[in-house]
């Protein structure tokens, strides 16, 4: 088909009936969209199948996006919905590429056309599903296409098969290297006549389909199905009737080299994943032919692949000899017209277990367990290797074969044999252990340089200062695989005074230590220390000793009182005692006791208690923000510093503050929160249900305070007491109110000394249909809340919300409470609320 030919319509049906059914899959690097529509162009001019350019430009990169892309640019117009499109000469329906004829799939009812039977996607070819993929990419059926995914089965590992899956394996011919002297010329080849000396000139010619060069003063030159070697051996006796280019008089010399080389068609049948016909390079080898075909399918032989010209069979290439030996042997030139045909594979033999590559292969008739270990790469350190286990099936039922070493080379193997290599067992042969006080223990050889405990301590440098010499023991595995034990007397066998014992494999020797057979115990340090913790105990250690393995004192440590607490204990006692501990009590100073029992010493397990100086205190600061002087934080000075204390530190209020409105931000202790949570738990177990986990408690809460009065009344009980992190907020006069809740607009009004509170409602659209208006409350900008009934006058202050519940089933629910919070404010004073309740 030529290019004059391809209209932007047959461009566009191409990229979007046969690219996205592969190229949503690929991770290449992609190319750009004038590259594709090149590629696509060339590809149709040479007369490339639509297979052979899918796989191709898949490999490049090419998504599915991309094509949908090229589509809308080549043809903006088209509805894409046209059963048959022209493709110069030829029909291509859209239909046959998707899939409708062959399998009548509606991928809008998952089901069937009517009249056509139901298709089992198991059933059908890989080459089939991807016809329906393609068929479920054009209807935009995502359901569809991810069933049909779904449905291929995971295809088996054969080794060698991915060798033709690579993009960086693709066998190309290198078209840079010097001409092949053993290159057959053919009709399509440039062939270039170099010739210099006396006579300077160079003839560039292409050999014509009838086989034949035709050169000015010689003639038609026929050289098709020479080599390069015999053409040139040719052309120098025809050249030399006018050069004078052989004998010892020749003034001239010639070379005959190729120019451009030819394009070949071959054809590559069988089990392949695209079989069809392929344009390629005549230096194009059996290897790239079957690259460009997109390898060997599932059922594909990678062991006989052979190449048929003129109706016989001139090589026969076995891949596997390729990738364990680097044999290239038999991947000879393709010649135009060649057939690369790939059987059905023979044997599938699966491998499992402790080889180098577990995996499935391809076995010929003949073949043998070596020849499988072979081409696995051999055992891995940890197979074992004295037999291997074979299952295969005869039939009628499985088979099992216990294939000793020594038969590798004779067991020949059957197509489905499926070979479980073994591991090691878990034990030793040869291993003996020693624990305890030697100087090396550890594992070690058992052998006749060591078959003794003698031998072995002495293997192990001797015995330790601390080990205990009377008894040793050993452990001993049984035939039975039971235990025993077996003492013997340390000293004498290495003193030679008692019998030597001899030893077996895995046994392990222990030397004990006399401080294994003594409680050594060890003594804590509690407390205003650097270090707290639990130390080793030593004999003679003291209570400085110990303070400066704890790290040595805090700042914050008392020194006038350092309590030692002992246990109570007599070994020998026959009566119960009350007595748990004794006390002891000390004064320390620089480090060193001043006071306490003279010449004290600690003893294992005793207990020290660094207590904290009541005289010790550190730094706690609150924050004033707003319509003060100097807002910022400040550091309390006394445990009873209060509100008008703050404010005073503060240089007061400004004119603009609104001090009534003023509210307290208090962060929440983990008491509180407990407190808080136990509450929220406790009110759940009535029939209103609130999920606590859901309540976001947050950490800081707000007290409801009356800043007006702490500062006319300081000292007093409204005065708050402030504690750390407490974060005073005196507000801006704010002349206004919001109501909120189940009101027919929640509204934010001015405020009205005059004004009622159903007043400030009416404003508001009035009351809600289930609106509960006895039950209104007003939420002040101090953080405490009123009642708020409908004729109460001077309940409502400015910067306040009026707040109207709304009538639910269940009226004392918790939930319900929460709900009707119009702000998260709200919400915060509410929780604060009950904080404050049960302090």
């Amino acid at each position: 088909i030529r290019e004059k030919d391809m209209t932007r319509k047959t461009l566009a049906v191409f990229l979007t009936v046969c690219v996205s059914a592969f190229f949503s899959l690929t991770a290449n690097a992609q190319m750009s969209d004038d590259a594709v529509i090149s590629y696509v162009k060339e590809g149709m001019a040479s007369g490339k199948s639509q297979q052979e350019m899918m796989l191709e430009l898949s490999k490049r990169g090419v998504t599915k996006e991309q094509a949908e892309r090229i589509r809308q640019k080549m043809a903006p117009g088209a509805s894409g919905r046209d059963d048959i499109q022209k493709v110069g000469t030829q029909e291509v329906s859209r239909r046959d590429a998707a899939g409708y004829d062959e399998f009548s799939i509606d991928v809008k009812t998952e089901g069937t056309r009517v009249g056509a039977p139901k298709v089992n996607f198991e059933d059908l070819s890989v080459s089939q599903r991807v016809r329906v993929i393609a068929q479920a990419l054009q209807a935009g059926d995502s359901t569809m296409l991810y069933r049909v995914l779904d449905s291929i089965p995971a295809t088996k590992q054969v080794f060698g098969r991915s060798v033709f899956s690579s993009a960086d394996l693709t066998f190309a011919p290198n078209t840079n290297i010097a001409t092949p002297e053993n290159y057959k010329l053919g009709p399509g080849d440039e062939v270039v006549i170099d010739i210099w000396g006396t006579n300077q000139s160079t003839i560039q010619e292409v050999i014509t389909p009838d086989g034949y060069l035709n050169i000015d003063g010689i003639g038609v030159v026929a050289l098709s199905g020479m080599t390069v070697k015999e053409a040139e051996s040719y052309m120098r006796k025809k050249l030399n009737q006018i050069y004078s280019l052989e004998g010892p008089e020749a003034k001239s010399q010639m070379k005959l080299t190729l120019g451009q080389i030819r394009t070949i068609q071959v054809n590559v049948m069988g089990e392949v994943m695209v079989p069809g016909t392929y344009y390629l390079s005549s230096l194009s080898t059996i290897y790239h032919a079957l690259y460009r075909a997109g390898g060997v399918s599932e059922l594909g032989s990678l062991r006989d692949i052979r190449l048929v010209r003129n109706g016989e069979t001139v090589s026969s290439i076995d891949i596997y000899d390729f990738l364990t030996k680097g044999s290239s042997e038999g991947d000879i030139s393709l010649q135009d017209g060649d057939i690369v045909l790939v059987g059905a594979y023979d044997m599938l033999v699966a491998v499992e277990g402790k080889v180098k590559r577990p995996m499935y292969y391809e076995m010929q008739s003949g073949e043998t367990m070596k020849d499988l270990i072979d081409f696995t790469g051999g055992f891995t350190g940890d197979a074992y290797t004295k037999n291997v286990n074979v299952v295969r099936r005869n039939g009628k039922e499985y088979q099992v074969y216990t294939v000793d070493d020594k038969d590798f080379s004779s067991f020949k193997l059957a197509d489905c044999d499926s070979v479980t290599v073994g591991a090691i067992l878990d034990r030793y042969e040869n291993r003996l252990e020693i624990k305890g006080a030697v100087y090396r223990p550890g594992v070690y050889q058992f052998d006749s340089n060591v078959a003794t405990v003698s031998a072995l301590i002495r293997k192990a440098e001797g015995l330790m200062g601390d080990a205990f010499t009377n008894r040793g023991l050993i452990h001993r595995e049984k035939e039975d695989m039971t235990m025993e034990v077996i003492s013997f007397d340390v000293k004498g066998v290495m003193d030679g005074s008692a019998e030597d014992v001899p030893l077996q494999k895995n046994d392990v020797v222990y030397v004990p230590s006399i401080h294994d057979l003594n409680d050594m115990g060890y003594v804590s340090v509690l407390g205003e220390v650097a270090r707290p913790g639990s130390f080793v105990y030593a004999e003679g250690t003291t209570l400085e000793d110990v303070i400066i393995q704890a790290g040595g004192l805090l700042e914050s440590a008392s020194a006038v009182k350092v309590d030692v607490s002992r246990r109570v204990k007599d070994p020998y006692s026959m009566e119960p005692t009350d007595s748990i501990s004794k006390m002891y009590s000390f004064a320390l100073k620089d480090g060193f006791v001043i006071s306490g029992e003279v010449g004290f010493q600690l003893q294992p397990y005793d207990q020290v208690y660094v207590r904290r100086s009541p005289g010790y205190g550190v730094q706690t600061n609150v924050s004033v923000e707003g319509e003060v002087l100097f807002a910022g934080d400040y550091s309390l000075t006394h445990k009873s510093q209060r509100l008008s204390d703050l404010v005073k530190d503060a240089g007061g209020v400004t004119p603009w503050a609104y001090v009534r409105g003023a509210r307290l931000e208090r962060r929440m202790s983990p008491d509180e929160r407990a407190r808080m949570e136990s509450t929220l738990k406790m009110m759940n177990r009535g029939r209103d249900t609130v999920d606590v986990s859901m309540l976001d408690l947050g950490e800081v809460y707000y007290v409801g305070i009356d800043l007006e009065k702490a500062m006319a009344k300081p000292g007093s009980d409204v005065d708050l007491v402030l504690r750390e992190g407490d974060v005073l907020r005196i507000p801006q006069y704010v002349n206004t109110v919001k109501i909120g809740g189940n009101v027919m607009y929640p509204n934010t009004v001015v405020y009205d000394p005059d004004m009622k509170v159903k007043d400030f409602v009416e404003m508001a659209g009035g009351y809600g249909f289930r609106s509960k208006k006895n039950r209104a409350y007003v939420i002040y900008m101090n953080g405490t809340v009123a009642r708020a009934r409908k004729s109460s006058r001077g309940v409502v202050q400015p910067g306040c919300e009026i707040v109207v519940p709304e009538k639910v089933r269940n009226e004392g629910a918790l939930q319900n409470v929460l709900s009707i919070a119009t702000t998260s404010a709200s919400l915060a004073t509410m929780i604060a609320t009950i904080g404050n309740i049960i302090k």
